[in-house]
């Protein structure tokens, strides 16, 4: 409950920002406008448009960072302005950055048709390509773009000042120097880029895990959609006047992203152990630990949500206990799964330790691929009643009853 307080107290917050951004930027048009000048503030223009680029690169980074760099190489027009140009507006890097991105796209284009176990592998190097692109574009290429933010003198000459004034939302003759600065807003735009990033990359890791590749085309397409409205609320901002309309779509996004943070960190942190494990074959390293072993809840617990990241052992009571820490990193909390009979169900690709009720399995663990082979051991580390196989693993077997004449495993 108290969680759920601070989330509404946050959004609270957030929507009376909201209020605030909209209410001066629009006082702002119309002070431009009476004066005589319709073009909007030029400080205010670059906020707004550094606003919108951050959340659509963080939404797609690869093709955002590329996109970006590209406009800003052919929109410089002479060889000074070429010279001084970011890295990622350099051919070197967004050319090949587009070929990358192009082939994404026949990727996904032809997965309609190509069988989910030929275009699962290029669906996980994109999944990497995303993490490491994101995690790239968080260190290098925000600061960057946040940089407009940067403040100056309130005495230097105009002409020669980019800084963005609250004067120039607004309010009159008073610096941002005071209340903002680059120590505070490039942190504060990438920790909005991660959060959007976050989102994002959820996406990819249920196209990862999804055999079916209308769903993949689907969820592709909605985030394309999603870039798209980003894209043109900016434009249209731009072309109509009014800066802010972008900035505020932004925002929302942003908020929306923000609201299922924990959701998408978990799911986002569920794919990189397992795509670690299958790439770098940890199950031919790995021996189960005989005190604690690490591995995901199934389902929700006692207010502990699916996908949460710990360590299983035993208390001295023998009851199993998981140790975990919210973001991984916060301080340590314990849930205690429920009492009752356990099993470790065999799977193909990874594993599960099932709750057996009232001759019901429910699967309240998921086993990273690194514990593939090692189910037997799991049994008796923990004292299970038996081990089984679950998934596909269990409809083969059944599979083979049928022409060998044994009965399949219960």
């Amino acid at each position: 409950m108290m969680f759920r307080m601070q989330k509404l107290r946050l959004l609270l917050a957030l929507v009376l920002a909201l209020a605030w951004f909209t209410t001066t930027a629009q006082a702002q048009t119309a002070a431009t406008t009476s004066t005589g000048n319709a073009d909007p503030n030029p400080a205010a223009q670059k906020v707004c448009d550094a606003i919108s680029t951050i959340t659509g690169v963080a939404i797609s980074p690869l093709m955002g960072v590329s996109g970006v760099g590209a406009w800003k190489y052919f929109h410089a027009k002479t060889a000074e302005e070429r010279a001084a140009l970011p890295w990622f507006a350099l051919p070197i890097f967004w050319v090949p950055a587009m070929l990358i991105v192009g082939l994404c796209f026949a990727k996904d284009s032809a997965g309609l048709v190509v069988p989910p176990g030929l275009k699962k592998p290029f669906d996980v190097l994109e999944t990497a390509e995303h993490k490491i692109s994101g995690l790239v574009a968080t260190g290098a290429f925000v600061p960057l773009v946040a940089s407009v933010f940067k403040v100056v003198d309130d005495t230097a000459p105009a002409a020669h000042s980019s800084a963005l004034h609250l004067g120039s939302l607004g309010f009159a003759s008073i610096s941002v120097t005071a209340l903002l600065g680059n120590a505070i807003m490039v942190p504060v735009a990438m920790v909005a880029f991660f959060i959007v990033f976050l989102a994002s990359n959820a996406i990819n890791i249920i196209i990862l895990l999804s055999p079916f590749g209308q769903i993949d085309a689907a969820l592709k397409l909605a985030r394309t959609a999603i870039i798209g409205t980003v894209i043109g609320s900016s434009a249209f901002g731009s072309w109509s006047g009014h800066p802010w309309i972008g900035a505020l779509w932004a925002i929302i996004v942003i908020l929306f992203s923000y609201l299922i943070a924990g959701w998408s960190f978990r799911l986002s942190h569920f794919g990189v152990v397992f795509l670690w494990d299958y790439f770098t074959g940890r199950k031919s390293r790995f021996k189960p630990d005989p005190k604690e072993n690490k591995l995901f809840l199934a389902r929700k617990i006692n207010k502990v949500p699916a996908r949460t990241y710990g360590k299983l052992s035993l208390n001295e009571k023998g009851e199993l206990v998981l140790h975990y820490r919210p973001w991984l990193v916060l301080a340590p909390r314990t849930l205690v799964l429920p009492p009752g009979k356990y099993e470790t169900g065999r799977g193909v690709f990874y594993s599960e330790i099932l709750h057996i009720e009232n001759d019901t399995a429910r699967t309240l663990i998921l086993l990273p691929p690194r514990y593939l082979g090692h189910e037997e051991e799991i049994t008796k580390l923990y004292h299970f009643a038996d081990t089984r196989d679950v998934g596909l693993r269990a409809v083969w077997t059944w599979f083979k009853s049928l022409f060998s004449g044994q009965p399949a495993a219960a």
